[in-house]
């Protein structure tokens, strides 16, 4: 393994954990932009992946520092995503280390591209739902069984790859949630934070990495999560919709190549 030694090098993985964390704290697709880069500057791919996850730690927590009056809205659901997803994480961080990196190479594109149908017909599915169950029953503001168990399957996902993770969330989120999209933003960026934070303690403990591309990653991501988290909040619902489905195609793509 060749560390991040030369000057284009450790500026690429700064600039990379910078654009991450934004990405984090908006349309949830950071590793998309990360991990590819590690890659290229000679990590490998078991290494560049858990290098990564705990790399963008700082990214979660200035992101939900960011967010924090809107985690503050609904507590009770911000603190079962962070138990979910960091239950999750456990599972997936030991798939990573069991299981060869191309397991779910075929199936991860087509997962993500479905998350993104999910995202953009969610405002119609949420009105057939309301529609079903009718006006009596209030809006849905704690996470049910459901909502809660594909949380749990996404911070497995998470632990284990993680691209595209912050899509699938807003749309476990979006169709089992009656709150604010600006919120579910929010719960997105603390979801990642609290799968990226376990992850990275078994990445620590067992795996090997690569503590110079990590702290480049922290340096710039520690900017770029709290940047996104200004510019999140401030997104209209529709636009952030349409940027979220907008980013999971484009990663889709790239991961069909």
């Amino acid at each position: 393994m060749t560390p991040v030694g030369t000057l284009p090098e450790v500026l690429a993985v700064l600039g990379a954990g910078l654009a991450a964390g934004v990405l984090t704290s908006t349309v949830g697709v950071a590793s998309l932009v990360s991990f590819p880069i590690l890659l290229a500057v000679g990590l490998p791919p078991v290494v560049a992946n858990a290098s990564n996850t705990v790399g963008l730690v700082p990214a979660g927590v200035s992101g939900s520092y960011g967010y924090r009056a809107e985690l503050r809205e609904h507590p009770r659901v911000a603190w079962t995503v962070v138990v979910t997803c960091a239950i999750g994480a456990v599972g997936g961080a030991a798939l990573l280390l069991a299981l060869p990196s191309s397991v779910f190479e075929a199936v991860v594109p087509w997962l993500i591209l479905f998350t993104c149908l999910l995202v953009g017909v969610q405002p119609w599915v949420a009105r057939w739902l309301r529609s079903r169950v009718g006006d009596d029953v209030g809006p849905r503001t704690r996470m049910g069984p459901v909502t809660t168990f594909f949380a749990l399957l996404t911070g497995v996902y998470g632990g284990y790859f993680g691209a595209g993770s912050g899509v699938m969330m807003v749309a476990v989120l979006g169709l089992g949630l009656d709150i604010d999209l600006r919120v579910v933003n929010a719960l997105k960026t603390l979801a990642i934070f609290a799968g990226n934070v376990v992850a990275g303690l078994v990445f620590v403990t067992v795996a090997d990495l690569d503590w110079r591309a990590i702290a480049l990653l922290a340096a710039g991501s520690v900017v770029g999560g709290y940047v996104g988290a200004r510019v999140g909040r401030r997104l209209p619902p529709t636009l952030f919709r349409v940027l979220v489905v907008v980013a999971g195609v484009v990663a889709a793509v790239l991961l069909l190549r």
